[in-house]
């Protein structure tokens, strides 16, 4: 029954890079979203100009 306890139950090391790897893809989807609906603004104002 002690070698239950003793067990480790969490890989730290390799949560900590998974949580890290997530962090890093979540941010760039921010970023390309944003940039995304910049480019959107600047597009519709383009087109905008284009019909007066």
């Amino acid at each position: 029954m002690e070698t239950l306890i003793t067990l480790p139950w969490v890989d730290w090391g390799m949560g900590s890079v998974l949580i890290g790897v997530f962090a890093v893809v979540v941010f760039v989807m921010v970023f390309i979203v944003l940039g995304m609906m910049k480019s959107k603004k600047k597009a519709k104002k383009s087109e905008a100009e284009e019909t007066e």
